[in-house]
């Protein structure tokens, strides 16, 4: 009994020993801090004393920056501090990207991982944790739409769970490459809720994550195989299965099972790029049901070649002017690669006297601006 235990207790100290940056916190050596920022400075650190080349790469500098070691085998390289923001770093050893293991914040942007660092600042304090914070739930629900079993993510304000009111929803969707997951991860979006109720300058709301991709039941860390489905779901006006889904399967589901008031007044539809186009198609399908309508980096492809008969869409957009909405939020950056097909929705918009907000900032199609679009418009739902 001895010996297997002896045997045991070398067994785990053989696996202690693979985690090199964890080793230290065993035997009483000091922790390597990465990243730690400085009052201008940052710096970061990886413990590698084998190998012969360490880099710095990251998403606000250009190209990589090489890091210098120290006797104990610590890599490391201080750099300025970036502007207020949330970046995504990693280290290139002899070659290989990996992760900081000394970071616990990851971001997950489809099938690639990254180190977080966020930089604090008026930018950026909504995006870190509230005093008083909602829950973030797991939910599977079925579509009949799209004949399968579903995924989405479920946003309660804090006191949700003690409340008797009924609370509105909106319903956000992510883009291209994303999954129900990318607006609470990368897009922050519960920290910037929690912020925005907790002072008083957006209405306790839930909020709806699903997955925009019609052949996905789940995000694809959770390794389910995909279903083809018919009728595409693609961006803007080309798919309809998914926006179907989203009115047929995804709002009934959570007016029956949450405290929701269940009106066109209290719903609200937004998303980024891929989304953005579901925001439109479902708007124009199901005119009046979403009383705040918000695009995100996306607006009206103008499409190659021939010219375009116009006439059903226009009627869809007289259809929902007639139905009436509160509001029409319309966000882009100058930069981006969709600017123009967000200027030809600006444009159809005006043609058909539409009332809207064209909120046009720097920048391109990233997670930068569509953060800042959520802590914009959201103080606007609801009111």
């Amino acid at each position: 009994m001895k010996k297997k235990f002896i045997f045991s207790i070398i067994c785990l100290f053989f696996v202690m020993g693979s985690f090199a940056q964890e080793i230290g916190n065993f035997m009483g050596m000091a922790r390597t801090v990465s990243p730690e920022l400085g009052e201008s400075d940052v710096t970061f650190r990886y413990q590698a004393p084998y190998a012969d080349d360490v880099d710095l790469s990251a998403s606000w500098i250009n190209g990589t920056i090489n890091m210098r070691v120290d006797t104990n085998g610590v890599w490391s390289v201080t750099v300025p501090m970036p502007d207020p923001e949330i970046y995504t770093y990693s280290f290139v050893v002899d070659g290989l990207t990996v992760s900081d293991p000394n970071n616990i914040t990851m971001q997950r942007d489809g099938n690639r991982y990254f180190s977080v660092l966020m930089v604090p600042g008026e930018l950026t304090e909504n995006y870190f944790e509230a005093n008083e914070r909602g829950n973030l739930e797991q939910v599977w629900y079925n579509s009949p739409t799209l004949g399968i079993e579903r995924r989405l993510f479920v946003y309660t304000p804090y006191g949700y769970a003690d409340s008797k009111k009924d609370y509105p929803v909106l319903y956000l969707l992510h883009g291209a490459g994303g999954d129900e997951d990318a607006w609470s991860t990368m897009g922050r979006a519960c920290q910037i809720l929690d912020n925005l109720i907790e002072k008083g300058l957006a209405e306790p709301m839930i909020c709806v994550m699903p997955n925009g991709n019609p052949t996905q039941i789940a995000a694809q860390t959770l390794l389910i195989e995909e279903k083809q489905v018919e009728g595409g779901g693609g961006m803007g006006m080309m798919g309809t299965s998914y926006p179907e889904s989203i009115v047929e399967d995804i709002v009934p589901y959570i007016e029956s099972r949450y405290q929701v008031d269940a009106k066109p007044k209290s719903r609200a539809i937004a998303g980024l790029s891929m989304g953005g186009g579901h925001t439109i198609t479902t708007s124009l399908m199901y005119p009046g049901y979403f009383q705040y309508i918000c695009p995100l980096s996306m607006g009206l492809m103008a499409m190659p070649g021939a010219e375009t008969d116009n006439s059903e869409q226009d009627a869809q957009f007289q259809a929902l002017k007639e139905a009436g909405y509160e509001l029409y939020f319309l966000a882009c950056g100058e930069s981006d690669f969709v600017y123009e097909s967000a200027k030809n929705l600006d444009a159809k918009l005006n043609e058909f006297d539409m009332e809207h907000t064209f909120y046009v900032t720097d920048g391109g199609h990233t997670w930068s601006n569509w953060r800042k679009y959520l802590n914009t418009f959201a103080p606007k739902l609801f009111k």
